[in-house]
């Protein structure tokens, strides 16, 4: 055998050892691309306390999706701080897909002009995925409190002023919100008593411990429909459709008066957009469903399910006009 011919069969061994080599040393970037999205539990952090809207709609997103992904999607409610202790786990996490957030506009747009120091940036820790409802927000009273109309209750302020009070499911929060914009709107003065979440707000409103609150649709209805509350307002510019004798604010005195309620999903900044959209196309299609759909509506909501950039676009426009409203009106943390 020639030198030529000698030296062409070394190479084509050492191609042939050197093969296996190779293919194990994938880079692992690669490796984790193909790995198959999701391999473990998700977990979707509700920044409040259980029985609230925003614990609601997570806890029926989190089984669909589940059901969807082909894995357990676990709710974790860590209240406190206005939203702020469970939104900061989120905007802390790994940004894989693995944690998610239902923020509401609270978290994500009016924290930020309310307290003195964030824990988190809502405009640069997040990544938003989807809106999944807006809801009407509803202003309530209990049997003791002599009122049935926004007009009665805006007189009884003016004739008691500092006097009456009213829940909310935060500070900061579109509840709080629905007050200090009533308050500022109709010349009175009430004050507010911040909750954790809308359990133990209502807790209180049944048990006359405060006069007012306002509330979520979603989360009240029961209590409404029960006849153990008094609706006498929605915060939205129509009527809600499941209350369709309950007067809008502004049809009551106070026109121009609008709050919307929302509640979406966001992950940690970072995520890769690819998960991102798959979690947004999964959730879309499951709020598209008959049977989620009626029931987000019969709860007084109406269903998401918008792209990510939509979504953004809400959060910029809502950070925008809100942050003019609590400079003007003076709103802080205490």
């Amino acid at each position: 055998m020639n030198r030529r011919a000698t030296l062409r069969l070394a190479a084509l061994a050492c191609a042939a050892l050197c093969a296996p080599l190779a293919l194990t040393a994938l880079p692992t970037s690669a490796a984790h691309a193909a790995e198959a999205y999701p391999s473990r539990p998700i977990r979707l952090v509700v920044p409040f306390t259980p029985g609230g809207t925003t614990d609601i709609l997570a806890r029926l997103v989190a089984l669909k999706l589940g059901e969807a992904l082909g894995q357990t999607v676990v709710v974790d409610n860590r209240p406190g701080a206005g939203g702020n202790i469970g939104a900061e786990a989120v905007a802390k996490a790994a940004p894989d897909g693995y944690t998610l957030l239902m923020g509401t506009l609270g978290t994500q747009v009016t924290n930020q002009f309310i307290y003195a120091r964030m824990p988190y940036d809502s405009g640069k820790d997040f990544a938003p995925v989807t809106l999944v409802a807006n809801s009407p927000n509803v202003l309530l009273t209990n049997a003791t409190l002599p009122v049935k109309s926004v007009a009665e209750l805006i007189a009884l302020a003016k004739q008691q002023p500092g006097k009456l009070n009213y829940a909310s499911t935060s500070t900061g929060g579109s509840p709080h919100l629905s007050g200090e914009l009533l308050d500022s709107m109709a010349g009175v003065k009430m004050q507010h008593v911040p909750y954790k979440g809308a359990a133990p707000a209502m807790t209180d409103l049944l048990a006359g411990q405060v006069n007012l609150m306002y509330d979520n649709l979603p989360s009240a209805l029961a209590q409404i429909q029960a006849g153990k509350v008094r609706a006498l307002a929605v915060t939205t510019p129509q009527r809600a459709p499941v209350l369709p004798d309950v007067p809008t604010v502004a049809e009551s005195g106070l026109p121009g008066y609008v709050v919307n309620s929302w509640f979406g999903l966001l992950a940690p900044a970072g995520t890769p957009a690819a998960l991102v959209a798959r979690i947004q196309q999964a959730v879309a299609r499951i709020l598209a469903t008959p049977e989620v759909r009626q029931r987000v509506e019969q709860l007084g909501a109406v269903p998401g399910g918008d792209t990510p950039a939509a979504f953004a676009a809400v959060i910029r426009a809502d950070t925008e006009k809100w942050s003019r409203v609590i400079k003007n009106a003076g709103i802080q943390a205490q």
